[in-house]
């Protein structure tokens, strides 16, 4: 089993974490979210496209992009619905990458547990806006509709490098990731040719959001150039970070899902314990680590 611990580089990293960590609570944040949530939004390379119901809706960084360099397309999506905490979190901080154009479509309620069922037939459509007031697509269906919505049926015209789900309240470890529907939002994604990364928190009154922001950002830099070329391979890969409430998070570990719980703890981390080397994922989160697993595209 290979190991490793990520540490966070430089101080950009640093400050676009606590930016995301306030954007649900500093008022001048969410006003500039709003103002964007009704304006038309920008392409990093400088174009434009409107707003509509069931219509794409792209919004880039605020920064000022490269033109010369291809803006890294991701849609987002989650299982605990448009307006959860989490992938408000997540988008907040995505926003804030230059060359990057984030796209929201996920469900309108909260979908949790639904693994990777799907709809029969249409499923519809409305304008949402994240708990910030960022503008995407709400689905009137389970997470893989609203993938499968973006993807395939013009709810994000232009195919994404990446797919992101989450982050959800609560960790997808073990016998979870099968009926977890921020898994099975990557994995439809996985199964039409697109990375995708499922990024669940750890539970607590207050999620640690800003801790999975972090190393959801860390994952996206490690695998960007690979992700903006084509070569990244078309997997899911299962995020699971901790919530500590003592001690901080351990590190980063690679391991695989476990095959099942043992009677373990899959619900909390402690995040002082002192075990080392963990086998898989359950001992992993709930030894303080977080951890980096690949799943398989289909349950």
């Amino acid at each position: 089993m290979r190991q490793r611990r990520w540490i966070v580089t430089g101080v950009a990293l640093v400050a676009l974490v606590a930016t995301a960590a306030g954007c649900g609570s500093d008022d001048t944040s969410t006003a500039d979210a709003a103002d964007q949530a009704t304006s038309t939004s920008t392409t990093a390379a400088g174009g434009s496209s409107t707003t509509a119901a069931g219509s794409v809706n792209t919004q880039p960084a605020p920064e000022a992009s490269d033109p010369s360099k291809e803006a890294l397309r991701i849609l987002v999506s989650n299982d605990d619905g448009i307006g959860a905490k989490g992938i408000d979190a997540l988008v907040m901080a995505l926003r804030m990458l230059p060359n990057t154009e984030v796209t929201v479509v996920a469900p309108k309620d909260n979908q949790s547990g639904t693994g990777s069922k799907t709809t029969e037939g249409e499923v519809a459509v409305a304008e949402a806006t994240t708990l910030s007031g960022y503008n995407g697509i709400a689905v009137s269906g389970y997470p893989s509709d609203a993938v499968i919505y973006a993807l395939d049926k013009g709810g994000m015209p232009t195919r994404p490098h990446v797919v992101i789900t989450g982050i959800n309240e609560g960790a997808n470890i073990g016998p979870l990731v099968n009926v977890s529907g921020t898994v099975g939002a990557a994995r439809a994604a996985a199964q039409r040719g697109i990375p995708a990364l499922a990024s669940s928190q750890g539970l607590a009154t207050e999620p640690d959001y800003p801790s999975g922001v972090k190393y959801v950002l860390e994952w996206l830099a490690e695998h960007q150039a690979a992700l903006l070329d084509g070569t990244a391979p078309a997997t899911v890969t299962s995020l699971n970070i901790p919530t500590c409430a003592s001690g901080s998070i351990r590190g980063v570990v690679e391991v695989p899902t476990a095959a099942d719980a043992g009677g373990r703890e899959l619900f909390t981390s402690n995040c002082e314990s002192t075990t080392p080397a963990p086998t898989d994922d359950i001992d992993g989160f709930s030894n303080g680590y977080a951890t980096f697993s690949t799943v398989p595209n289909a349950a």
